[in-house]
């Protein structure tokens, strides 16, 4: 058996392997949302995402990959010695590998790509020196480090903001549900339009103008608000009528606002003893809305009335929209960018030479396809739970609040030509959804954890790519 045949079986098993922890590590943290609100379980969420991510990265994945020449290093050096640069692949699919298997195994959610970009940086590093990396670019690609959870961020808390404000603290908040949810679903549906034709069908190479996707967008939203109007009137909302108003903290505080009105009004005509006695008890109960208060917050916060978990059931069906099209997105965009090393180092062993575009046949596509939900089915169960559970509490309503928030930072980041990491995007939007409930609603010490696994990972995917190809140089005596 020849060095060829060797490295093809090496590189397709490391491919494999990298592809295993990306369904680990980039897709749980997709679905963490959903399973830790409760609107998806995991073995939901692991069949959703199987079906989705592998239908996106097969139907629509990218088929010619530039993600060794995206202005990281410059591939016409390996012109005379293609070899080398399929053991540097080789090196960059391991060690990427490697460090999101460990992030993995402590629940962090890191960036495939930004570990991706590591690797191969490292590599051009021991390869050609400082001078064969292009900086600028790799400046540009870090940069998202701090945009996309800002901006996830930002987006998160003002919407959550939002549907407190007028849902859950509206005098009947299934009424105000009713007629927005509608609205929020017809949004909800243009937006991830935008994200499927942005991220998901540009592989198909579609020359598609940002007005032309907006107009696609505008009449999906508006089937989805008509759609959705009939459907959640005929399945959540039918038993509405049956439940008898005024058992709630927020509704018991806007009758005792109420109440308190009718009072004052009727001291106009009372003598002053009378109305000094009014006054008295109308403190009274301005300390005891203090109380009622207390408890309508708790229950706006914690979902814990009828009225509550029937909005929550409507929340949990957005959700679950926005995670399928993220999931079918991620697998038509990330899957082949993530896999990009393995499709070069294939081209160069079955043609011989170097090229500019390295293609990925289809069946490398389904193989990493299938790895990614072998991945998320075995080992996701970590990161979900740190997304889901270990950063905030999440409801159906947070969890579509940071789902969305994520999306929307996408789609703009997109339009805008900004880089952002689709993980670091939705930590932020989860970690924004959080301190609109307060900092106490945040699990400080995770947020840190995480942080610092952000700032580690490119050089640990270089040093472990430096590591690697030095080992596997000596193996080939290349």
């Amino acid at each position: 058996m020849g060095i060829e045949h060797i490295l093809m079986i090496a590189v397709l098993a490391a491919g494999f392997y990298m592809a295993w922890n990306i369904g680990a590590n980039d897709v749980a943290n997709a679905m963490g949302t959903s399973v830790g609100s409760g609107a998806l379980t995991l073995k939901q969420a692991v069949i959703v995402a199987a079906v989705l991510e592998f239908s996106g990265a097969l139907l629509f994945g990218s088929h010619v990959s530039e993600t060794v020449q995206k202005g990281i290093i410059d591939v016409d050096s390996f012109v005379h010695d293609p070899l080398v640069l399929v053991c540097g692949m080789l090196a960059c699919l391991l060690a990427a590998g490697v460090w999101l298997q460990i992030a993995s195994y402590y629940g962090w959610p890191v960036s495939t790509t930004h570990t991706i970009v590591g690797s191969i940086v490292g590599f051009g590093f021991v390869y050609g020196g400082v001078e064969a990396v292009q900086w600028e670019n790799v400046s540009f690609i870090v940069s998202s480090w701090v945009l996309s959870p800002i901006l996830g961020g930002i987006f998160s808390f003002l919407l959550f903001t939002l549907l407190k404000s007028a849902i859950f603290y509206a005098p009947d908040p299934v009424v105000a549900c009713k007629k927005i949810a509608p609205l929020i679903f017809g949004l909800v549906a243009s937006v991830l339009t935008l994200v499927l034709i942005f991220n998901g069908l540009k592989n198909l190479n579609l020359q598609v103008s940002f007005w032309h996707a907006a107009a696609y967008s505008a009449i999906t939203g508006i089937a989805a608000v008509y759609c959705s109007f009939l459907w959640l009137k005929k399945r959540v909302f039918s038993s509405h009528e049956h439940i008898v108003s005024g058992y709630g903290a927020v509704e018991a505080l806007d009758e005792l606002e109420q109440a308190k009105h009718h009072l004052m009004q009727a001291s106009s005509g009372l003598s002053d003893k009378q109305r000094n006695r009014l006054t008295e008890v109308a403190e009274q109960m301005d300390l005891f809305k203090n109380v009622v208060q207390s408890d309508a917050i708790n229950e706006v916060e914690d979902g814990n009335s009828k009225h509550y978990g029937m909005i929550e059931q409507v929340f949990s069906y957005l959700q679950i929209m926005s995670a399928c099209l993220m999931a079918f997105a991620h697998g038509a965009n990330d899957v082949a960018n993530a896999i990009g090393p393995l499709g070069a180092a294939i081209d160069i062993l079955q043609t011989g030479a170097v090229s500019a575009k390295a293609g990925i046949p289809t069946w490398v596509l389904a193989l990493g396809a299938f790895g990614i939900v072998i991945g998320l089915a075995t080992w996701g169960w970590r990161v979900i739970e740190t997304i889901g559970k270990k950063i905030t509490e999440l409801t159906p309503t947070r969890g579509f609040a940071a789902e969305f928030g994520a999306a929307l930072t996408i789609v703009i980041a997109t339009r805008l030509g900004m880089p952002v990491s689709t993980t670091h995007t939705l930590v932020g939007s989860v970690i924004g959804v959080g301190l609109a409930r307060g900092m106490g609603a945040l699990n400080l010490s995770m947020t840190r954890d995480i942080f610092i696994s952000w700032i580690v990972t490119v050089p640990a995917g270089a040093a472990l790519t430096i590591f690697m190809f030095y080992i596997i140089k000596f193996i080939f005596h290349i």
